[in-house]
């Protein structure tokens, strides 16, 4: 289940065109994990994401799960936590692009949550990445196997504390199905980056997963994450010789 998370994670990765969150508060939130007891401060999110002029280019993107939280637990757990701990401390490998379009820098979703996929589950797990035309937020996924993974980002907020350095969150809703299986829950994703030299990037990414009110357990956990897990990323810059064949 971490996989498809990671999906939809990168939808959220940058600086978006929302309305600003209260000043201070994304700040806050990200020097307050793991003690998240409630949603984050954002505002419904509308557009595509445009992001900094540093992140234009292909990257090569370390991501290592560093620690992961389950504030319910054992009563409380979300689908795949307890398989996810294979992740900790593992580093992680794949390329994304962020292209310039007529409104700014503006993220490869398909290119890069292809990627991500295939790193976690392997070469051609994924089987195909679409985002939907009139919606840049929505995204669908299929994978090999037959599920179905449908992720729809309906909350983004951001923070610029400094020139080279922002903090974006981002909730979406997220839909899983397979012949056996359907599973929903809310999803957010917090990060901080920082652009510490011309070709590298470094960030912390934060998500926290919310039941859907839908789920039998809801008013178990309200408004409080059952699963929270965190993220240390490198990026890298890639030369053009290095993606041409993508």
């Amino acid at each position: 289940m971490k996989v498809l998370f990671a999906i939809a994670l990168w939808l959220g990765l940058g600086f978006c065109g929302s309305p600003e969150a209260l000043a201070g508060r994304l700040g806050e939130r990200v020097a307050a994990f793991p003690q998240w007891h409630g949603k984050p401060p954002v505002a419904p999110a509308k557009g595509d994401l445009v992001y900094p002029d540093w992140m234009a280019g292909n990257w090569q993107v370390t991501e290592t799960l560093e620690e992961m939280v389950a504030p319910f637990a054992p009563d409380l757990v979300t689908p795949g936590f307890e398989g996810n701990r294979r992740y900790l401390k593992e580093a992680i490998a794949f390329p994304v692009r962020f292209n310039r379009s007529s409104t700014g820098i503006i993220a490869d979703r398909a290119f890069n949550s292809l990627n991500i996929g295939n790193a976690y589950l392997g070469e051609g797990a994924v089987r195909s990445v679409k985002v939907d035309p009139d919606n840049p937020n929505r995204q669908i996924t299929q994978l090999r196997e037959g599920g179905e993974f449908v992720s729809v980002i309906t909350k983004r907020g951001k923070e610029i504390p400094a020139k080279e350095r922002f903090i974006t969150t981002e909730v979406s809703q997220q839909i899983f199905r397979s012949p056996t299986q359907l599973y929903l829950n809310e999803v957010e994703t917090t990060t901080q980056y920082q652009h510490s030299e011309r070709d590298r990037i470094s960030a912390e990414q934060m998500t926290a997963i919310y039941l859907s009110p839908r789920d039998p357990d809801y008013f178990k956990a309200g408004n409080a994450p059952i699963a929270l897990y965190r993220y240390h990323l490198e990026l890298s810059k890639l030369q053009l010789h290095e993606t041409e064949d993508e």
